[in-house]
């Protein structure tokens, strides 16, 4: 299995962290920016390049992905900027975009007050909105009219199990695969399911641009058995320069 792990393209929250250093009119579930949309068509470019084959000085398992990405899965959470992330990239590319609950922005979706600090959760986006607004996506059998979050702010400590809960029935779907899975999903999120990846306790970070790319293979190699290879983190050199956020 290869594993593109995808931070979503820039935020209407992102961009009003850039520009004010405040998260004061934060949207609980923000939808993209124009400058978002950009970055997401261009990352859709890049994974869409076709596959070819590499020159024999680069290795078999193709490290830097020169002959392209041969997408074969397609997961986003049901935060509304990874749908619409999700969305272009899976229109480009002609692949089924499966909503995968588990991989959301860490607290989930609510409303913080500035003054207490207190947070309070929110229902979250129902089968209604998604069947009008992006009505590609496949979502979980589950979902009504409810909402998809619908219940308190997700605490600290219920993060890391998420992580390794993710990890582990992502390889129960397509470890030991030739699948190529790429997941859009959070920057906060990120930092947990590296940590439950490589198993480092809190206190390492992992920072990931927006529509930054990790890829990370697990493979069964006869002389070693399980293998985990990180080949890059973060990677955003298909951008330019002033579309990096």
């Amino acid at each position: 299995m290869q594993l593109y792990f995808i931070r979503h393209a820039q935020s209407q929250n992102n961009e009003l962290w850039a520009q004010t250093g405040s998260w004061d009119g934060r949207n609980e579930d923000p939808d993209l920016t124009p400058l978002g949309r950009e970055q997401a068509r261009q990352l859709a470019d890049f994974l869409g390049q076709p596959r070819v084959p590499v020159p024999d000085r680069v290795w078999a398992w193709d490290p830097q992905n020169l002959g392209g990405f041969g997408l074969t899965h397609l997961y986003c959470s049901l935060m509304v900027r990874a749908v619409a992330t999700g969305t272009i990239i899976a229109r480009a590319l002609d692949l089924p975009l499966v909503a995968w609950q588990d991989v959301h922005e860490v607290g989930g979706i609510h409303h913080k007050d500035l003054e207490s600090g207190h947070s309070r959760g929110l229902p979250g986006k129902n089968r209604a909105y998604f069947e009008s607004h992006h009505p590609d996506l496949l979502l979980p059998k589950g979902l009504g009219e409810a909402g998809w979050w619908n219940r308190p702010y997700e605490e600290r400590e219920e993060r890391p199990p998420r992580a390794r809960r993710f990890w582990n029935e992502l390889l129960q779907r397509h470890g030991y695969t030739d699948d190529r899975v790429a997941v859009i999903s959070h920057g906060g999120f990120y930092g947990h399911l590296m940590r439950a990846v490589l198993d480092l306790p809190d206190g390492h970070w992992f920072s990931l641009n927006n529509v930054g790319i990790t890829r990370i293979d697990f493979v069964e190699v006869e002389e070693y058995g399980q293998v985990l290879t990180v080949h890059y983190m973060n990677r955003v050199d298909f951008l330019p320069r002033e579309l990096v956020t």
